[in-house]
């Protein structure tokens, strides 16, 4: 696993570096010269979380690249990766991703995972004061600092690389205890970061199919699966010929009924019944998975058994999922919940560490 991150000025990139390297076996590999995006600033490659009782800690980082062991120093990009490359199945992270063409480099390799690290202004600010007390840097100038890093023209545009990222990670964690901690509940190390597992896979699907919805209450989408092969796939909307929904042609769901009412006046198709409807009996035959974003409705869930699913995944759920359980219960279908590695943007301060 090869593991990259980019982040502001004082956001935390070396010190979620450290992590890995401490806690989870990553060999730190850097660039022989400093990226031009780094220039402007030594503080972006050091940043301890700051606090009334870790500021002994903070000042006692250094602001410049640390000494590393030759073989972990690389004269370019390429040379870097390559090295990598060979030993792809150690771990290994780096914080020198200069511009957006390192990155493109990089993210050729299916081991490579993107991590951003931000902060808010004034937090990121106090971290610059604590590690250069002898600067009397004024925020104003910091600002300029860390705009200068984060929207500068061409390659080296940081916030380019920031919106790339799989896992942009908001830290304002107060110690370094604390950020630790709650690194430690986002199992970074999971391989469906780097190859989305079936699941993962055909939930994605699910959810690229409720974009073609026309439904005015919500948009669902379906994917039936046998043997790990797309038998049909479905999404809610009206039937074929009719006025879409998002057009006025249900008015049900046109005059903004609550969730789980009005479904005998409703003329929209749900996502499964679609899904089924182009698959048929026959071809769903025994062994047939079937994946939805949303947990079917209990009219959906007695035509999931009539046509023999044997088990139905869902990731979000739904005003009936207690009545859709317990006909899967009497049936023998096998439901269950889909829930991915959190991704996006994740508050670190926010995370629950029970």
């Amino acid at each position: 696993m090869f593991i990259g991150i980019c982040g502001s000025i004082c956001a935390g990139k070396r010190t979620i570096a450290s992590y890995l390297a401490d806690h989870h076996g990553f060999t730190h590999l850097y660039l022989q010269s400093p990226p031009p995006s780094d220039s402007s600033s030594s503080c972006q490659d050091d940043t301890l979380p700051s606090s009334a009782d870790s500021s002994a800690l903070i000042a006692s980082s250094s602001s410049s690249p640390p000494s590393t062991p030759p073989e972990h120093t690389f004269s370019c990009p390429e040379a870097l990766l390559d090295y990598v490359t060979r030993s792809w199945r150690s771990r290994f992270v780096t914080t020198d991703i200069p511009n957006s063409e390192v990155l493109s480099l990089y993210s050729r390799r299916p081991f490579f995972l993107l991590i951003s690290v931000d902060a808010p202004i004034l937090v990121r600010f106090k971290r610059y004061r604590a590690l250069h007390a002898h600067a009397e840097a004024s925020l104003e100038s910091f600002l300029a600092l860390s705009d200068g890093d984060l929207y500068s023209p061409g390659p080296q545009n940081l916030m380019t690389l920031i919106s790339s990222a799989a896992i942009r990670l908001l830290n304002t964690s107060s110690s370094l205890a604390h950020l630790y901690a709650t690194l430690g509940t986002l199992d970074l190390l999971n391989p469906d970061r780097l190859r989305p597992s079936w699941d993962a896979y055909f939930m994605a699907l699910a959810s690229l199919a409720a974009q073609r919805s026309n439904c005015m209450k919500r948009r669902v989408g379906c994917v039936v699966v046998r043997d790990k092969r797309v038998i049909s796939t479905g999404y809610n909307g009206t039937p074929r010929g009719l006025q879409n929904c998002g057009e006025g042609g249900c008015g049900r769901c046109n005059t903004g009924e609550g969730s789980g009412h009005g479904l005998a006046t409703c003329l929209c198709i749900h996502a499964e019944e679609n899904a089924l409807l182009e698959a048929g009996r026959e071809r769903v035959g025994g062994r047939a998975v079937l994946y939805c974003d949303t947990c079917p409705c209990l009219t959906c869930s007695i035509k999931i058994v009539q046509v023999g699913i044997e088990e139905v995944v869902y990731s979000q759920g739904y005003s009936m999922d207690g009545e859709t359980a317990g006909v899967f219960m009497a049936a023998g279908v096998k439901l269950r919940q889909f829930v991915p590695p959190a991704n996006g943007l994740i508050h670190l301060e926010k995370l629950d560490l029970k």
